[in-house]
C-alpha cells in the first residue's frame, strides 16, 4: 500500500502563485518521488507542473491543499508547506 499524506497551505505571497514561486514550489515538488498533487477551487493538478500550477491561479490568501503518495510522501508535503511559509523563497 502506498503512504499517502495530505495537509494544506494559504498562500502569503503578495503576488500570489505567479511564475516564481511556481517554479520553486516545481523544483521543490520534483525532488521527491512521491506523485503531488495540488488542489484548489475545482482544479486538481500536478505540482510537478508549472503549467498546472500556474492554471489555479491562486491569488494571495488562498488556502491549496497539498496531497501526496509514494513513500516519501510526508516529506514531500512538509517540505511544500515549509516553502509555503517562507513565501517561497522570494524576496521582493
Amino acid at each position: 500500500m502506498k503512504n499517502t499524506y495530505r495537509d494544506s497551505f494559504t498562500v502569503v505571497n503578495e503576488k500570489g502563485l505567479h511564475t516564481r514561486p511556481s517554479t520553486e514550489l516545481v523544483k521543490c515538488a520534483t525532488s521527491f518521488k512521491a506523485q503531488v498533487t495540488l488542489m484548489y477551487q475545482n482544479y486538481t493538478v500536478n505540482a510537478k507542473s508549472l503549467l498546472g500550477i500556474l492554471m489555479l491561479a491562486a491569488a494571495r490568501g488562498a488556502k491549496i491543499k497539498v496531497e501526496a503518495v509514494g513513500e516519501d510522501a510526508e516529506q514531500a508535503v512538509k517540505s511544500i508547506l515549509n516553502l509555503a511559509r517562507n513565501k517561497f523563497n522570494i524576496k521582493y
